[in-house]
């Protein structure tokens, strides 16, 4: 797409299939270095991943020629057969139906990236269902509280 100039940042969060903490320390960052790599093959540009063991947030820079669902799914599908081939968990690991994504000016990405860096501590505070819901308040989506974050991927 020569001559295209775009500047896109999306703040994507989604969810372990039933809100399960199944995302060990012992692997979280070999995961979540394998996702940039999906997102970077993809050619878009991961700023930062991170999460808790029941979810994760990635804010990446967009390329404007792929849908933000075509990318989120190639990254689930993509490492939920990576934790399975490597039988990281018990049974079998999905993730939660949907995600939800915010974009974010380029004057937020700061924020946006110590927000995600420091989720430990974020959530010592407020839990995952409770951060879910004031994103989506803040950004003003509706939702329905008899669906968030329920089904599997």
């Amino acid at each position: 797409m020569a001559n295209t100039y775009t500047q896109i940042h999306i703040h994507a969060v989604f969810a372990v299939q039933n809100r399960q903490s199944l995302i060990q320390a012992a692997w979280k960052n070999e995961l979540f270095k394998y996702m940039t790599g999906i997102i970077t093959h993809n050619g878009h540009k991961l700023l930062v991943v991170n999460g808790m063991p029941d979810h994760v947030h990635l804010l990446f820079g967009l390329r404007p020629d792929q849908s933000i669902s075509e990318l989120i799914k190639n990254v689930k599908r993509s490492s939920s057969l990576w934790i399975n081939s490597k039988k990281l968990v018990r049974g079998k690991f999905a993730w939660q139906e949907g995600f939800s994504a915010f974009s974010h000016s380029h004057s937020q990405v700061k924020d946006v990236i110590h927000y995600i860096e420091n989720q430990e501590s974020h959530h010592q505070k407020m839990s995952f269902s409770e951060e879910y819901k004031e994103m989506l308040r803040l950004f003003g989506v509706q939702f329905d509280e008899r669906y968030i974050l329920q089904g599997a991927l």
